[in-house]
């Protein structure tokens, strides 16, 4: 079932976001349900279109991870 496109981030949204950590680029994930901090090593959920740019919701990211996404 394809995503609904209400809850869908818009990538020029994505070129304005930084890490709230870190200020730095952010890269959203393959699967499009994240936004990853390579330099904080966090990543960041995408819930219903909207980035949850708080530290709390964050994963920490394996280094094999970063790794794929340079």
């Amino acid at each position: 079932m394809p995503a609904d496109p209400r809850h869908q981030l818009d990538p020029r949204t994505l070129e304005m976001l930084v890490c709230p950590i870190t200020k730095t680029r952010l890269v959203l994930s393959e699967d499009k349900t994240e936004l990853i901090s390579t330099v904080a090593r966090r990543a960041f959920p995408i819930v219903r279109g909207v980035p949850l740019l708080v530290e709390d919701a964050a994963r920490v990211v394996e280094e094999d991870e970063i790794d794929r996404l340079r």
